[in-house]
């Protein structure tokens, strides 16, 4: 299956909370770091989650913000530090392409913000993203 969605991760379930409605499921990246998504109880089900579950976390490019440096006392529960390899600017829109350990990722973000952030090819930072914005598929 082919997707629009650029930025895929492979990993391993680690854990899996579900709650009422909602579930959060731990993925350990095959880079190292963990991730967290927050999908539906029944979704988590349907797939059959449980430890040790090869996933692909998949995260549109629009969902990823950037940060210069880690973030403290903040709600977003995935912080994956990388490095800029490419920056394609337009009119209004900014494509960034960061390198994370096991993957790389695009983030879709304002060109006032690469610009206010100094982003270029090199530049250090951290992607965001937010737990309900990452989706699971099996591998």
């Amino acid at each position: 299956m082919s997707l629009s969605i650029r930025n895929q991760l492979p990993g391993t379930v680690t854990t899996v909370t579900p709650g009422e409605a909602m579930a959060t499921v731990r993925v350990r990246l095959t880079g190292g770091q963990d991730l967290t998504a927050a999908i539906t109880r029944d979704a988590a089900q349907d797939l059959r989650l449980t430890p040790g579950t090869a996933v692909r976390a998949l995260m549109k490019s629009t969902e990823v913000s950037l940060a210069t440096a880690p973030i403290e006392g903040l709600s977003i529960r995935n912080q994956l530090p990388g490095r800029v390899t490419d920056l394609t600017a337009g009119e209004a829109m900014a494509s960034v392409r960061v390198t994370v350990e096991g993957g790389e990722l695009t983030a879709v973000i304002t060109r006032d913000a690469a610009e206010d952030l100094a982003l270029s090819p090199g530049t250090p930072v951290v992607a965001l993203i937010k737990a309900t914005d990452v989706s699971l598929t099996t591998a």
